[in-house]
């Protein structure tokens, strides 16, 4: 793997889309089944925020690369069995999609801690196969947030469905973009919409992302197997 390359092209990348749309965007790296030297490498080259869809593969990772300052996100769909986890030991959940489990992650995430920073996951081409809330969803759950003060609210998380006409994948960014706005406008310390990945991003960002995710682009083919 080219890391240095692979990097330095991703990044320039989302800076040309950024400055095309206007605002900044963040880049988040999938770690999701690569090896901690991997993180470490793009680490080593200025990297410092990782997403893991796994929370025990997480874990291990944070665990390996603890003498690194890294912000891990945890990405996946979030089983009420790894609340604990996930409030004692990541930074955001990108993937919270039912009220039941605010109240878990706010009682679990420790005092000490700065308060967990969390992402509503939108099902927003209502697939049946795909984690996330309804958009008629979204005010409850952001309403139970804001009654938990181990968590914070700062936006949305969207996986559209995978078509390959761009049109219907700009439809889907642009309706996560609407429901977005809103959702900023009633809620102070709204300012996160992470959607886009490695096929995409540029696309997402053209229709307001502020924050990409981005896997194979940056380490290649996920390897097998590793959890």
């Amino acid at each position: 793997m080219d890391s240095s390359g692979n990097y330095r092209a991703v990044c320039e990348r989302i800076a040309a889309a950024a400055q095309r749309a206007g605002r900044d965007v963040a880049l988040l790296a999938v770690s999701k089944t690569q090896p901690a030297a991997a993180v470490r490498e793009l680490a080593a080259l200025g990297q410092r925020a990782f997403g893991e869809n796994y929370v025990q593969e997480g874990l291990a990772k944070q665990r390996e690369l603890s003498d690194l300052d890294l912000e891990w996100h945890a990405i996946g769909p979030l089983q009420s069995n790894k609340a604990r986890e996930v409030a004692a030991h990541f930074d955001w959940l990108q993937s919270l999609d039912r009220i039941k489990l605010v109240a878990a992650l706010d009682r679990l995430r420790p005092a000490s801690a700065a308060p967990l920073q969390v992402l509503i996951q939108v099902n927003i081409d209502d697939e049946a196969s795909k984690s996330g809330c309804t958009p008629g969803e979204i005010d409850a759950i952001a309403a139970a947030l804001h009654t938990a003060p181990r968590l914070a609210l700062r936006g949305l998380m969207t996986i559209p469905a995978p078509d390959p006409d761009r049109r219907r994948r700009e439809a889907a960014f642009a309706r996560m973009r609407r429901l977005f706005e809103t959702l900023r406008r009633d809620h102070a310390g709204v300012d996160t919409l992470s959607m886009g990945m490695s096929e995409d991003f540029e696309v997402a960002i053209a229709q307001g992302a502020t924050l990409v995710r981005i896997g194979s682009a940056l380490f290649g083919p996920r390897a097998k197997n590793v959890r």
